[in-house]
């Protein structure tokens, strides 16, 4: 049997060799089987304005500058898919990826992309999950693509014709119908098709010359067809520096911390000492370590390679963050935790409660509404130390030089923003409206000083419920905490301690209270009653966007011998609003 089959010139003939740059479509939205579901990613919602410029890499690597081959000049949507104009770089490298593309040799194509929205449906009983806002980060060119259809364009195609002979030739003169139903199956299996589509032949008493025709068709509808394959997406890459960092500190952080739990990716570095870390990094580097002595094998891991100083750095940013985690710091507790996206003042807009709603007659008008407007702001600023861990330390593996002074860093961290959130309490600072954050035109002081008891709590308690707005409405402040001083704090828990009544008179109305006792507060006879920050504005701290906590960098050292690490915190703290807020200053001498 002689089957007639038609090649595609698959050359690319957009390449420009003297120009270094091709065309392509990088993705045409191919459905993608996953586990439990199909992923699509859909072309028309991609956000296109970072690919210009974006990277070309080398099957998704991003070890080095050398894994990436070209740019990208060029993107827009187009019918078929996603278009860009790839230029490649002058190297050898890229030169002899770009030659196997006009070869027509290499052709695989994939992209590295995040998704920012996804929309999720049923199709025939399967769960589809949509990419609506997604936004493509690079391109690679691979050896096996992720979606079939993407391609370096080659223009104008032309079509050879080959002959490829499987079995027979043709079909036998007077052959009979069981020859004639071998052949068929011959010419299935030689095109690829199923036994399914041969029995449906052999059942319609098809001819050779009529199932060879309909053979062709089948291969040409399959050509047509996008072929479903699974799209490759590199989501961890395991050489990278930062992978390795974080799972080797793990590792040597769980060296000080046996209860630490330590993850499974982290588990080839347990118990590894410094010099068995800085061995492994100068392995990885290409470094021959045999026969070197440990110090200098940690010398060379210090000054040939990042890798070192990125493992240590970690191990001692999780000891700080643990230490900054623990310390106690209650009045923080009062306070509503944001961000800052950079260091100019924060302006807390506090609109008022408006004018209410009107009855709107049949057929009338909605009439507009108006709201108050106060003002309040502060800033963020830096703070921070330099430490280092010697290479002394280091030869000597002292798991201290990673655990006590980065625990005390992470313990003054805390300390210093408790602090500063109470001075801010204390200082009882003005205003945009003139007037102090506990003042008697704000409603949210005591006329008169008294001692911290059921009555006068639940004067409090009151003034806070008659609490107004900008606009002189009722906002009904719920109390939450009390705020004392240590001298207060057995009165306190006196006060609001939960009784088991048996009548109603003993019941203690305020059990629901939860008590604060910050021992930087001076005044040991003032006391504060807050409501929850989540519900109110009042006190307000912020970190730098992206920063919260203190932060460690890395580097080698050059004034000192071994590794420098910086622990910055970028912190502020304010008032933006006094309703959430009462205020007694306690018994006069």
């Amino acid at each position: 049997m002689t089957v007639h089959l038609r090649a595609l010139t698959t050359t690319p003939s957009t390449v420009n060799m003297e120009a270094r740059t091709v065309e392509a479509i990088v993705s045409t939205g191919a459905d993608v089987v996953r586990p439990g579901y199909i992923e699509r990613l859909d072309p028309a919602a991609a956000e296109l304005g970072r690919m210009i410029g974006a990277p070309v890499l080398d099957a998704h690597r991003t070890a080095s500058t050398r894994d990436q081959l070209g740019v990208i000049e060029a993107a827009e949507l187009r019918p078929e898919g996603i278009w860009v104009r790839i230029r490649f770089r002058s190297n050898e490298a890229a030169g002899a990826v770009l030659a196997d593309i006009a070869e027509g040799t290499l052709r695989g194509l994939s992209i590295g992309y995040s998704v920012a929205e996804w929309k999720e449906q049923t199709e025939s009983g399967q769960r589809v999950r949509i990419a609506k806002r997604w936004t493509p980060l690079e391109v690679s060119v691979v050896p096996v693509p992720a979606d079939p259809g993407a391609h370096f364009r080659a223009g104008e195609t032309s079509m050879e014709a080959e002959t490829q002979t499987a079995g027979t030739t043709a079909a036998t003169p007077g052959a009979t119908r069981a020859q004639i139903n071998v052949e068929i199956r011959q010419l299935a299996e030689t095109a690829g098709l199923t036994r399914d589509w041969a029995d449906e032949q052999i059942d319609a008493d098809a001819t050779v010359e009529a199932a060879r025709a309909a053979a062709f068709e089948a291969m040409r509808q399959r050509s047509a067809a996008p072929t479903r394959t699974t799209r490759t997406q590199i989501t961890v890459d395991h050489t990278d520096p930062a992978v390795i960092a974080q799972r080797a500190g793990e590792a040597l952080y769980a060296r000080s911390h046996p209860e630490h739990q330590l993850s499974e990716p982290a588990r080839p570095f347990a118990h590894m000492s410094t010099r068995d870390l800085a061995q492994d990094c100068l392995r990885r580097a290409g470094i021959p370590t045999t026969g070197l002595a440990s110090d200098t094998i940690i010398t060379r891991a210090l000054h040939t390679t990042s890798d070192f100083s990125l493992i240590l750095g970690d191990a001692v940013g999780r000891e700080l963050r643990r230490a900054y985690d623990a310390a106690p710091a209650e009045i923080m507790r009062v306070a509503r935790e944001t961000t800052h996206r950079d260091f100019r003042p924060k302006r807390a807009l506090q609109f008022g409660e408006g004018t209410g709603f009107e009855e709107v007659p049949e057929g009338g008008e909605f009439k507009h509404g108006t709201f108050g407007e106060s003002e309040e702001s502060f800033a963020l600023k830096s703070y921070g130390k330099i430490f280092s861990i010697t290479r002394q330390a280091l030869v000597n593996d002292d798991l201290s030089a990673f655990s006590q002074v980065p625990a005390k860093l992470g313990d003054e961290a805390r300390r210093f923003m408790a602090g500063a959130i109470a001075a801010k309490l204390e200082a009882n600072p003005a205003m945009a409206d003139g007037d102090a954050v506990f003042h008697a035109n704000h409603g949210n002081l005591a006329g008169t000083g008294a001692t911290l008891s059921l009555t006068s709590l639940s004067g409090a308690r009151l003034a806070m419920r008659r609490q107004t707005g900008i606009d002189g409405e009722l906002i009904g402040v719920t109390p939450r905490f009390v705020v004392v001083s240590p001298e207060l704090e057995t009165t306190a828990e006196q006060v609001l301690a939960e009784l088991a009544a048996t009548t109603s008179e003993n019941v203690n109305p305020f059990s629901f209270l939860e008590l604060v006792v910050e021992p930087r507060l001076t005044d040991p006879d003032a006391w504060y009653v807050a409501a929850d920050p989540a519900r109110i504005d009042g006190l307000e701290y912020a970190y730098l966007e992206g920063a919260p906590g203190p932060q460690i960098e890395t580097r080698q050292g050059f004034e000192v011998d071994g590794v420098q690490m910086k622990a910055r915190l970028d912190f502020g703290c304010g008032w933006v609003e006094h309703r959430g807020w009462f205020k007694n200053e306690g018994p006069a001498e």
